[in-house]
This record gives structure tokens, sequence and C-alpha cells, in this order.
């Protein structure tokens, strides 16, 4: 089973060459295998990109202008996947899939569609048709389409079936696969664990993180803001969705935990992390 982390969390800490070369050192440290690679932060990236993983709390930084190729092969990481976008992939199947074979993965991964209406069924329809030919293409070229979720696959497109149903029922299991996210899908009011069964062997990878609060001492109401917490220090049962996801044949677990990092710090969050990881797995 291997563990790696998300590419997302470290745009603030790979600003230039050396700065990334010490964070990758201390994933490895840490005793993770490898690194989820994002493509907008592995090139120079729009200025609309980098306002909204800014307004997210998560900037790129410098990281596109970075020679990522050179920084894995040097830190003896491994990526385990290569996420983009699903308009990239339909205009240059053949682009992404000699990249994703340059880093040595076989795996590409399409996350939420952005300004998309997942409340309509038809719409949700087309969206896995056309996945379901993306992973056609890139099936051909030897490697494995995943669809990774947010919480807005829970949208209800009538009485009984959500949006990810759709999903689950529409798209050819010989043509994509999933990245699973069990902090979404708790963040939006679902039983993580019973979509994970749904899934089965369709869910790859699992995307990690625990969800809980930071906030102590008096408040002016007793209700606490919820937000992502580096494993084991939440209140999701993160032990049992590990059990699962192992029954389940999952072939790598990756840390992403959205800001909220402990002391600030991506980098201290994913070692914390790594302790309740290393643990079991």
């Amino acid at each position: 089973m291997k563990k790696a982390v998300q590419q997302i969390m470290l745009g603030t800490v790979t600003k230039n060459t050396a700065q990334a070369a010490e964070a990758l050192r201390r994933i490895k440290a840490a005793g993770y295998d490898g690194l989820e690679l994002n493509r907008f932060m592995i090139h120079p990236s729009s200025m609309m990109v980098r306002l909204l993983t800014r307004a997210a709390g998560m900037p790129v930084g410098n990281s596109g202008k970075l020679n990522w190729h050179g920084l894995i092969r040097d830190s003896g990481l491994t990526v385990i996947s290569l996420h983009t976008d699903l308009g990239s992939l339909e205009r240059e199947p053949e682009v992404l899939a000699e990249e994703a074979a340059s880093f040595g993965t076989d795996k590409v991964v399409i996350t939420g569609m952005y300004r998309f209406d997942y409340g309509s069924e038809s719409e949700v329809k087309r969206l896995s048709g056309r996945l379901n030919q993306a992973g056609e293409k890139l099936k051909a070229a030897g490697l494995s389409l995943l669809y990774h979720n947010h919480n807005v696959e829970l949208l209800t497109v009538r009485p009984g079936i959500r949006a990810y149903d759709v999903l689950i029922n529409e798209t050819d299991p010989e043509l994509l696969d999933f990245e699973f996210d069990s902090y979404w899908f708790t963040d939006g009011g679902a039983d993580a664990a019973a979509w994970m069964r749904r899934l089965g062997s369709r869910m790859k990878l699992w995307h990690v993180t625990d969800r809980g609060s930071r906030q102590s001492g008096p408040a002016m109401t007793p209700i606490l803001k919820e937000d992502c917490v580096e494993p084991g220090t939440g209140n999701m049962d993160l032990d049992g969705l590990s059990k699962t996801a192992v029954s389940n044949g999952i072939e790598a677990v990756v840390l992403e935990s959205h800001k909220n990092w402990i002391g600030n710090d991506p980098l201290k969050s994913m070692e914390l992390s790594a302790s309740w990881l290393n643990g079991r797995f």
C-alpha cells in the first residue's frame, strides 16, 4: 500500500527549487512513498487558476516554473497519479497520456467539474458519457481514468438518486474508476463508508483527511466551525474507513488537507498526519 501527498498542499513551500527539494525530502523522511501531481502546478498556470487557488487558501505559488521531473527523481518519491481537467484530456489525450507516462504513473484523475449542474440528471448522464469516452482513449494508451469527488456529487437529481449514483451507474467499469474523498462526503452529510462499499474495487485511490475543529476557549456560540484536521485528530471514523479502503483493494492512500494546517504549516501537518498513516498502511 503506497502513501502519498497531494501536491495542492505544497504551493506555499515550493516557491523555488531549493525549497521544493527540502519539502520533498521531508515528505520522504516522514514515510510517504510519493506525490499526486496537479497538471496546473507542474506547468505555468493561468491567472484564473492562481486566483481560485489563492481564494481557497491553497495558492500554487511558483511551482509551475520548477523542474518536477528532476525534483521527483532526486527525492526518491514516485508519482501516484496526475490530476487534470476533462477539457484538456478531451482536447489532447495523447499529450496527457505521454505526460503521465513520463512521470511513471498509469493513472489520470479528473476532479469535480467547475460550474457544472450536478443537480441535473441529464447533465450528469452527459458527463458520464464524456468520462467514458475519455477513459477509452486513455485505456488505449495503457492508462486508466479516475474521477475524484467533492461534496457536490451528493446533490439529488430525483427522489432517492444522487449525482454520484448516476456517475457510478452510467460509467463503464472498464473505462472509469474512482478516487474517493471521504472528507468531502462526510462534510456533505453522507455515510462515507457506505459509498466506499458501493464503489468496491472501482475505488483505486483514497483521499484522506480528518474533520474536526481547532477552536478552543469561550466563543459567542456553542457551535464550533468544522474544518479538516490531521488524520487521527478529528472525529471521523478513519480506522473503520481504512479497513473498508483496504478491503476494496485500493492501491494508494493520498493525504490532502485543505489549509487549516497545524501551525499554519503544511509540512508540519504532513508530518503529523504521517504518524496516523504509518500506523495503518
